[in-house]
């Protein structure tokens, strides 16, 4: 059984998520613990910070969360519920879109009918990997418009996680998840799991389907390096590919190996990861965030001590949200995010 910690600790905190200067003292729920194993951590994360707590046990399972600059708030997946939520410092909690992932008649007879991974485009619309649709899609005009869902003419399994390039080109991964069968699903039409780009002009190439379970997924500052996750218990590991001139992908090295962990059942698997302005690596993994050093070093880790799904720079950049199972946390950082 999973043991969640959950302590109550004075911590000084801002009145607005958008300026952390204004502040007050109170007592807030923590979740889990910090580890520092580095001395470069403190330089990542100041040494009196926790892990708030936001919200506890309002979600079926918490995904793919994405800062809204334009609207002050945090958009985030609830998979099972087929729903978006919202979460603002002035605002609270609200739920935002529903359906969010699967818009059909029939009644979806799977666990994962709603959206996972989001992002913005460039335009500033809301793109959305629609697990129960199986496709890419972006919300404009109040309604979903598919800008991908099949490959080569099979369609596609159910889309995980996707970031978008400079350029307006889309990667994303497709791993079986959102199948009700999961990867034994009959409707299955495709016999790999593949990493995807989608460019403007709409041509989607497969990049590689070396991985058995590609999931997150995010680009150096550079853009020279895309890092995927795989959520494979066997070989639960963060992939570091170089980026070619092309946009395609030469051969990847794994970035980071957690498989034993996984294998001692520490919770949760490589998921969704984002790196910041200065090139350290977030990603979540058995045991909650790791972080990172451009280079591969794990320098600490934000032991949540659930299932910990994905990350989100927010705010003026440097607020780390965590969707974590059930919850919502949140972590002040010293450096920035996109």
């Amino acid at each position: 059984m999973i043991r969640r910690r959950l302590f109550w600790l004075p911590l000084v905190v801002g009145l607005s998520a958008l300026s952390w200067g204004t502040v007050m003292a109170k007592e807030v729920p923590v979740l889990g613990k910090i580890v520092r194993l580095d001395p470069a951590f403190d330089g990542l994360v100041p040494p009196d910070a926790v892990i708030e707590l936001l919200e506890e046990k309002k979600f079926e399972w918490s995904e793919g969360p994405v800062w809204d600059a334009r609207h002050g708030r945090l958009l985030f997946s609830d998979i099972p519920r087929n729903m978006i939520w919202e979460w603002s410092e002035a605002g609270g909690l609200k739920q935002f879109l529903q359906p969010s992932g699967y818009t059909g008649a029939e009644p979806f007879t799977g666990r994962e009918p709603g959206s996972n991974g989001l992002t913005f485009n460039k335009a500033g619309e809301l793109l959305l990997c629609h697990h129960g649709d199986r496709r890419i899609a972006k919300l404009s005009g109040g309604e979903f418009v598919t800008l991908a869902d099949n490959y080569q003419g099979k369609r596609l399994s159910s889309p995980n996680d996707l970031v978008v390039k400079s350029n307006g080109d889309v990667y994303f991964t497709d791993p079986p998840y959102g199948l009700p069968k999961g990867a034994d699903d009959p409707g299955k039409e495709l016999d790999f799991q593949g990493v995807y780009r989608l460019s403007l002009s709409g041509e989607l190439t497969l990049l590689t389907r070396e991985l058995s379970r590609p999931n997150g997924l995010a680009f150096s500052p550079d853009e020279q390096t895309l890092y995927v996750a795989s959520s494979d218990s066997n070989e639960a590991i963060v992939m570091a590919y170089p980026v070619k001139s092309d946009g395609t992908l030469g051969a990847g090295k794994i970035f980071f190996d957690a498989t034993q962990a996984a294998k001692e059942k520490q919770p949760g698997l490589p998921d969704g990861l984002k790196v910041s302005r200065d090139g350290t690596v977030w990603a979540t993994a058995p045991g909650g965030v790791r972080v990172y050093s451009s280079t591969g070093k794990h320098l600490g880790t934000l032991a949540t001590g659930v299932p910990t799904s994905n990350v989100a720079f927010g705010d003026d950049g440097s607020t780390l949200y965590i969707t974590a199972d059930k919850n919502l946390a949140r972590v002040k950082t010293k450096v920035k995010g996109w």
